[in-house]
């Protein structure tokens, strides 16, 4: 029996006099590639029922004439309303990641569309001219709460209707 507990005792000695294994090198785990956005939800109904897109309106006079922005706060303007005084033209400018496009607007009692080309100051915007006669401009400034500005392939911008879009017509009318 004590050769049985010897004989134990001397392969439990022998497999303690083996090395470890050597320590493997760290891994490098690298992150994972950031998640894309999801793609904002298609907007169904009645455009009149859709979200307002976030942001707020300001408005600024300079040696142009004036100027309304829309979007959020720390970004650069969703869209943008300028008069031109010497032109007597109103400029509205569209953030867009596509090149020139057609450019609808929807306020509460006409629908407009009008072909948009590429700013010639800033290239991630679309812009039309709009003349101080076009019925468009009061309808805009007028409508029922909300204007929907929409452009093929982007996602459409829900404005409410404040006080910066008439002021900026007034004053390109003079």
């Amino acid at each position: 029996m004590h050769i049985r507990y010897l004989t134990i005792f001397a392969v439990l000695s022998l497999a303690a006099c083996v090395a470890p294994p050597p320590p493997s090198a760290p891994k490098i785990v690298s992150a994972p590639p950031p998640l894309a956005a999801p793609p904002p939800p298609r907007l169904t109904g009645d455009w009149n029922d859709w979200p307002f897109t976030p942001g707020n309106w300001t408005y600024r006079r300079d040696g142009r004439g004036s100027v309304a922005q829309f979007g959020a706060s720390g970004r650069n303007p969703t869209i943008s309303f300028r008069c031109d005084l010497e032109k007597r033209r109103v400029t509205l400018s569209r953030e867009a990641s596509a090149p020139g496009a057609r450019l609808v607007i929807r306020t509460s009692t006409i629908t407009k569309t009008m072909a948009a080309t590429t700013s010639d100051a800033n290239s991630t915007y679309l812009t039309t001219d709009i003349a101080t006669t076009d019925p468009i401009l009061d309808a805009m400034a007028f409508s029922r709460g909300r204007v929907l500005v929409e452009m093929e392939g982007q996602q459409p911008v829900i404005l409410p209707s404040w006080a910066e879009i008439a002021r900026v017509v007034e004053d390109c009318r003079g």
